[in-house]
């Protein structure tokens, strides 16, 4: 009898692509994350500033307000108390 000869299937290595960290030298990605880090922070130091704004228009608003717009705004009853 013959024997059956195994074929052995050719080891397939998994081939990732090419990033783009890959191809770019390590200084040049160092400062490409390091450029990242400072536009967030630039972003987050905006978004704190209109909150900030936001506050501080929202409180003169308040404090210029008339009699009769506080007294349009109460929840209060004022019927009860006559």
């Amino acid at each position: 009898m013959k024997k059956k000869q195994k074929r052995q299937q050719p080891v397939k290595r998994e081939e990732k692509p090419a990033t783009l960290g890959d191809l770019l030298n390590q200084d040049i990605m160092q400062k490409l994350k390091d450029q990242q880090q400072i536009l967030k922070d630039e972003e987050e130091k905006k978004k704190q500033a209109e909150i900030q704004r936001k506050k501080e228009e929202q409180r003169l608003r308040e404090k210029n307000k008339s009699f009769e717009e506080l007294f349009s705004e109460s929840d209060m009853d004022w019927k009860k108390f006559k």
